[in-house]
């Protein structure tokens, strides 16, 4: 793993023919044979021990454990990849690795809908005994980890960094959370700091290790669809929020159910697509607020649309003036109903 030059597809073609001690105890001339360059042929050779010390320093503080291919906590689930990661280090449980998985990932920039949606399907999931896959970044990842904890359920964080490192710095107290109840994985070695590359590779990671996948919000060029279309190429079952067409973050979601991902609306859609069933499922059980909201209230929620709708329509169907409304649109948003959007607008979200 800390040969320069050596790859994840290089690594995985050299244990076709050699365990590590027989490729460490190959002559130079040996390993060219390979077809190894020079300079990977000469690390091979003499070893940066420094890195190494690093690494198995990190190996020896509690709860830190590295899982190699053909380890039999190595999970079943991800080695059917074309590209699985040689090494897998762990900080949590590594048995958790095995466990039925849903994948949740999304926008880093969701509307609050997303992160209610995000947060209930993966409280709902974790209770029925899935564990909740993300990959820890703000927003709809976020937002899944904080709904499974809250269930006290198991999540695993899939790093785009070494473990002695959380990305984004903020998630530093989530991240204990995580790990403390679940797992945090990443194939890059302590030490290794985010950069732009590793999030697609993480997000291979994230789609191989689940049964199926889902999209809570996702603009149409987010990088949630191309861990979503990794998960289609390693046959998972992908399956998608709809949205407004006039919200920016449902394109990418409606775009994949048009390319044949599952529409959800509630998480008994998932069980049923996985032929898991759960007859006491309840997934967004009514708020006991809904009972404090006066007649007039109730009358203006039902009119507020789940798209984008403006403050002058609303005054021309109630026949109420625009201060009486506003009031009204006011206490509604605050109890959580609604949001406001720009140009003046409101969308319904519950």
């Amino acid at each position: 793993m800390r040969t320069p030059g050596v790859g994840c597809r290089t690594f995985l073609r050299l244990l076709e023919s050699h365990t590590p001690e027989q490729l460490f105890a190959e002559s130079a001339t040996a390993l060219s044979a390979l077809g190894l360059k020079s300079d990977i042929v000469n690390a091979i050779r003499n070893p940066d021990w420094t890195l190494i010390d690093y690494d198995l320093n990190w190996l020896d503080l509690p709860n830190n454990n590295v899982i190699c291919l053909n380890d039999a906590n190595y999970p079943v689930q991800l080695k059917e990849i074309s590209d699985p990661p040689p090494l897998l280090f762990v900080r949590g449980n590594p048995e958790l690795l095995s466990n039925p998985q849903i994948a949740i990932v999304g926008s880093r920039n969701p509307s609050s809908a997303g992160l209610e949606i995000a947060f209930s399907f993966a409280k709902t999931l974790s209770q029925c005994g899935f564990t909740i896959t993300s990959g820890l970044a703000l927003g709809i990842d976020a937002a899944s980890h904080l709904g499974t904890l809250k269930a006290n359920g198991y999540t695993i964080a899939v790093a785009g960094t070494g473990l002695d490192r959380v990305y984004p710095a903020k998630h530093k107290d989530l991240a204990t959370e995580i790990v403390n109840t679940g797992a945090m994985i990443s194939e890059f070695p302590p030490g290794t700091s985010a950069k732009a590359n590793h999030f697609p590779r993480r997000n291979r990671i994230i789609s191989g290790l689940c049964l199926g996948l889902l999209v809570v919000e996702a603009a149409k060029q987010s990088g949630s669809l191309i861990t979503a279309r990794m998960a289609l190429e390693q046959n998972r079952e992908v399956f998608a929020i709809p949205g407004s067409i006039y919200n920016p973050l449902a394109r990418g979601c409606n775009a994949l159910i048009r390319e044949g991902a599952k529409l959800v609306e509630t998480t008994q859609d998932i069980l049923e697509e996985l032929n898991v069933f759960n007859q006491q499922l309840d997934d967004f059980p009514v708020s006991s607020l809904q009972s404090t909201l006066d007649l007039e209230q109730q009358t203006l929620l039902n009119l507020v649309m789940f798209s984008p709708t403006s403050i002058d329509t609303l005054v021309e169907n109630t026949n109420e003036s625009v201060e009486v409304i506003s009031s009204m649109l006011l206490i509604l948003e605050l109890q959580g109903y609604l949001e406001a959007c720009p140009g003046g607008c409101y969308t319904r979200i519950k």
